[in-house]
C-alpha cells in the first residue's frame, strides 16, 4: 500500500502538495491493525451503548478470537442468539454498556452465552459503506 503523510492544523486554509513528500510504506492495513490473521474477524457496530469508550453506531470492530479475555476488556460475544459488543465484567458474570441508559446484564447459567473475542481496534466510517452488513449490536 503507497500512503501519501498529510499533516493539517486546524485554522490552516491549505497545504503542500502531498505528492511533494511521496513515500512508501512498507506495511499495509492488515499488518498495522491486525495482530493473528488467522483469528481476526471484522464486525460492524449497531446502537450507541458503546460510546462511553469511542465505539459509535457504524464503526468496524476489529475482533480478535485468539486473546485470553480480561476483566474490563471489550468483547464480541453470542448472548442468547444475539451479538453483542460489550464490557465483560469476569468477576460477576455481567455485560457492561458503556453507556448509563443501559443496565448491566447478568450471564446466568440458564443464558446461551458464547464468546466471540476481544475487540482490539474500531474504525470509524466517515462515509458507510452498503454492502457491508455484519452487524454487531
Amino acid at each position: 500500500m503507497k500512503v501519501i503523510p498529510i499533516y493539517i492544523e486546524a485554522g490552516i486554509s491549505g497545504f503542500e502538495s502531498p505528492a511533494a513528500e511521496y513515500k512508501e510504506l512498507g506495511l499495509s492495513l492488515d499488518q498495522l491493525l491486525i495482530r493473528h490473521p488467522n483469528a481476526t474477524f471484522i464486525g460492524q457496530a449497531s446502537g450507541g451503548s458503546m460510546k462511553g469508550v469511542g465505539i459509535f453506531d457504524g464503526d468496524l470492530l476489529i475482533v480478535d478470537r485468539s486473546l485470553t479475555v480480561r476483566n474490563g476488556d471489550i468483547i464480541v460475544a453470542n448472548f442468547n442468539g444475539c451479538f453483542v459488543c460489550k464490557l465483560i465484567d469476569k468477576q460477576q458474570a455481567r455485560l457492561l454498556s458503556a453507556s448509563k441508559h443501559h443496565q448491566p446484564v447478568v450471564i446466568t447459567p440458564e443464558d446461551d452465552f458464547q464468546l466471540e473475542g476481544v475487540v482490539t481496534r474500531s474504525i470509524r466510517l466517515h462515509h458507510q459503506v452498503p454492502e457491508f452488513s455484519a452487524c454487531i449490536a
